[in-house]
């Protein structure tokens, strides 16, 4: 059984004082629950140390929601992995529809920080997903396979179900609109296609596919049940303690 996996995605929201309320906050609420679904947050760089320590032995994942390619360097404003990795980050966003769109993250520049995060010891979060133009022309599944094949044509097939892949369709992105839960379930099923015709059958059977488009505790629960959704990667609701404790209830 593939555990459900719900991360908040912070963005450019939360300084560190900020942070730390909120992740106290999410302690609490969270603590002594059947930890049948595993939680993430990913709040931005200066806010890594206090959420870490905040979050330390709650079972409560921290992500980290970038990262550069290489391990060092003359690379002004930029964190390595194993910087993160050293602050006691866990996991990290890589190639997210915002990156990819405000920052012109190629496929070839996401497959090196995939590659980034094995080296460090992170375990990347693998966003993928197609424009509203994309989706138009009738290319949303070309797009998504081109993205995977990318990102993991050189990941060693014991690897993949180490990387938790996140269907985000742009569209969908604080536009307020979402899949539907028939949209979505039919993107996994390509994505866990893919996997099954690309690697061994325990690739497919293992890997997480989380959905993010707008997730709301409203949509969640009807997400969810889809059988080929594994959890939700999570914007703006991800920001209200009370909202994003509804996703992780209704994964539950």
């Amino acid at each position: 059984m593939r555990r459900k996996f719900i991360v908040g995605n912070w963005k450019m929201h939360k300084g560190p004082a900020e942070a730390d309320t909120f992740a106290d906050a999410l302690k609490r609420a969270l603590a002594g629950r059947d930890a049948a679904v595993d939680v993430g947050v990913a709040p931005p760089f200066l806010s890594l140390p206090a959420v870490v320590a905040r979050l330390k032995h709650t079972g409560i994942q921290v992500a980290a929601q970038n990262l550069h390619a290489e391990i060092q360097g003359a690379y002004t404003g930029e964190v390595s992995g194993e910087m993160l990795r050293g602050a006691g980050v866990a996991y990290c966003l890589v190639g997210h529809s915002e990156r990819r769109q405000l920052f012109g993250e190629t496929d070839a520049v996401v497959e090196k920080k995939v590659h980034a995060c094995f080296r460090s010891g992170l375990l990347p979060i693998l966003c993928v997903g197609e424009t509203l133009a994309e989706r138009e022309a009738g290319h949303e599944r070309e797009v998504v396979v081109r993205q995977l094949q990318a990102a993991l044509g050189k990941v060693q097939a014991d690897q993949v179900p180490s990387v938790t892949l996140a269907y985000e369709p742009v569209w969908a992105i604080g536009t307020g609109k979402t899949a539907s839960p028939l949209q979505a379930q039919e993107m996994h099923a390509t994505i866990r296609g893919w996997l099954e015709a690309t690697y061994p059958a325990f690739v497919a059977r293992s890997t997480r596919i989380q959905y993010g488009g707008s997730v709301k505790g409203a949509n969640a629960a009807e997400l969810m049940k889809m059988p080929d959704i594994d959890g939700a990667l999570v914007g703006g609701a991800a920001l209200n303690a009370e909202e994003f404790l509804q996703i992780i209830a209704a994964a539950g």
